[in-house]
This record gives structure tokens, sequence and C-alpha cells, in this order.
């Protein structure tokens, strides 16, 4: 029998990702885990407004989501529990500029770089979507055909219920090649 938890957000986990945006020109850093895909070249980025790289996303209309994995996610922990109104946090990791000038944390695996095309503000939350514009990935972090190996880019993903970071499982199966083709 089911337990009916009542109106629980459980789509989790969630891959966790560092967002990078200046924020009065410098580099600002906050850890999120609210990042989903709304299309196939657009992503959410959904911070709460108190946030203080929110200014900074919304006045440049840039950002970076930077997938954390273990090489960096002490880093990363610790950009998500202080606050870029009371700490600078721009020298916390090693980063390069992109062509656009968006900062990118060296040590992600894979990072996204976009720009802002709408803002959704609900209750206390800033949702950005962002258009697409790069993706980097490590080289040894692609497989044969050149795609991206998420077991190679190994991210971090978060259980909000129980405040917890995983680690990414194995692979189970190829997706739509499990039902018997017999039925089709």
């Amino acid at each position: 029998m089911k337990k009916n938890l009542g109106p629980a957000l459980a789509l989790y986990p969630m891959p966790i990702a560092v967002i990078g945006a200046h924020v009065q020109n410098k580099p600002n850093w906050t850890l999120v885990a609210h990042v989903g895909i709304v299309s196939h070249d657009s992503v959410l980025v959904s911070l709460a407004k108190p946030h203080y790289i929110n200014q900074g996303i919304l006045e440049n209309k840039r950002l970076s989501i930077n997938l954390v994995n273990q090489s960096f996610l002490e880093k990363a922990d610790y950009v998500g529990s202080v606050s870029g109104h009371k700490i600078d946090k721009s020298q916390v990791f090693d980063y390069s500029m992109s062509d656009q000038g968006v900062p990118i944390i060296n040590d992600s695996p894979l990072v996204i770089e976009g720009s802002v095309v709408d803002v959704y503000e609900y209750e206390n939350f800033d949702n950005f979507i962002v258009k697409i514009e790069n993706t980097y990935v490590d080289e040894d972090k692609l497989n044969d055909q050149g795609k991206i190996d998420y077991q190679k880019v190994n991210p971090i993903l978060f259980d909000f219920p129980n405040y917890e970071y995983l680690s990414l499982g194995q692979v189970v199966g190829k997706c739509l090649k499990l039902h018997d083709k017999k039925n089709d």
C-alpha cells in the first residue's frame, strides 16, 4: 500500500550545479539543484529571490551552469552555504572566462553557457529560462562516438528529502530498447 505524503516535492535526486555569473563586475557562484530542461535548446535555473547572484543574472542576462563532480564538491557545497551578500566568493574556484565573458569553473567536467531569454517570477523564486549557447566538456569525458559519457562526468546528485549528496548509479539498459520488439 502506498502512503500519501501530501504535496511533497519528490522529483529527486537531481544533479547539482554551480551557477556562475558576474555581480558588480566580479564572478559570483552559487550551488543549486533546481535546474531543469525546458526544450532541446533551453534550460530553467530556479533561484530563490534573496540570492545575491540573481542581481547579476538579471543585469547581464548571462550565466554558466557548472556540473559538480566529486573533485570540487566541497567548494561547491561551500558556495551554496554562504551568501554573496556577506562573503566575496569570486576566488573560490579556479575559473576561466568564456568568449562571451561568462565565468566557467575549470574543474567542472561539463559547463553550459547561456543567455537569459525570459524570467518567470513565482512566489519567492526567479526562474531563468536560459538559451544554451555553448556546452564545454572535458575531452576525456566523451565516449568513442564523441558524445558526453555521464559515467565519466560522474555528476553529483542532490536528494532534497534527505538532504544528501549521491553519486550516479550504473547503466541499467539502453533507452527505448528494453521493450519486446515482437509486440510492436
